[in-house]
């Protein structure tokens, strides 16, 4: 083993040693694709194809180290203001991720999800979404949620309608909306809120994502670029996780 690959041995071995608390929950704003491609001379959708590696590399992570759900912010609400041919590549992207990833999920029993407008999506986007999901939806290895077409405000606005709706209906009172009533009408209300969110690229912005949920989450931002965010560099964030005292505004 030469002097550079030791070093990295040990540098991975002591951030496993570090990871003694593992955050039931990740989620990730994964910024930086286009950057990461302008800096090496590409079009902005290789370096979006190149986002979708490190996708297969932190969910092969999240199950080797024990993190149960893991929330990807893939495409947001503001997002479709894009040039058409951007969203057009990242369409056809997505529906070969799902095909060429499929295997992967099988293989280590994750279960795929979607937060989001899923309505706004292309037709053929939505078929492959569903057929994925239907076909893992009895995994319990893991969940990957990517938040698609979502929004942290379009969100809270289609809660505030479905329970408008409730009230309506008379089976919902207003005196008995509560925080549990809101959080039961979010789109995936059975996840637990995120233990730790992700922020690559070093955007200091939380861009509209998951804003209910995210109130009491441990926040961790990267100046690596998305598609350079690998297996030690999850573990770093992780390791920073584990040395952080959760006190949810108790003094303790």
């Amino acid at each position: 083993m030469t002097r550079k690959n030791k070093r990295s041995a040990d540098n991975a071995t002591s951030l496993t040693a570090a990871i003694n608390k593992v955050p039931q929950h990740v989620a990730i704003i994964m910024d930086g694709n286009g950057r990461w491609a302008k800096a090496r001379g590409l079009s902005r959708l290789q370096g979006h194809k190149e986002g979708t590696e490190t996708v297969s590399t932190i969910v092969r992570a999240c199950k080797k180290l024990g993190v149960k759900y893991l929330t990807l912010y893939a495409f947001s609400v503001e997002n479709w203001c894009r040039p058409k041919q951007e969203i057009n590549g990242l369409m056809k992207l997505l529906i070969h991720f799902l095909s060429k990833k499929v295997s992967e999920l099988h293989e280590n029993k994750v279960r795929l999800r979607v937060a989001g407008r899923i309505h706004d999506l292309p037709g053929k986007v939505q078929e492959a979404l569903t057929q994925v999901m239907k076909a893992t939806e009895h995994y319990d290895g893991g969940q990957l949620i990517l938040a698609l077409s979502y929004g942290g405000r379009a969100e809270i606005t289609d809660a505030i309608v479905k329970i408008a709706k409730q009230v309506k209906a008379g089976t919902l009172t207003p005196a008995g909306i509560d925080e549990n009533v809101i959080a039961a009408n979010m789109y995936l209300p059975d996840v637990p809120d995120p233990d730790l969110l992700i922020r690559t690229s070093g955007e200091m912005r939380i861009s509209n994502f998951l804003l209910w949920q995210i109130s009491y989450s441990e926040l961790y931002v990267t100046d690596v670029m998305w598609p350079d965010f690998k297996e030690e560099e999850f573990k770093k964030a992780l390791a920073s996780y584990a040395g952080r005292h959760r006190r949810f505004g108790n003094i303790k």
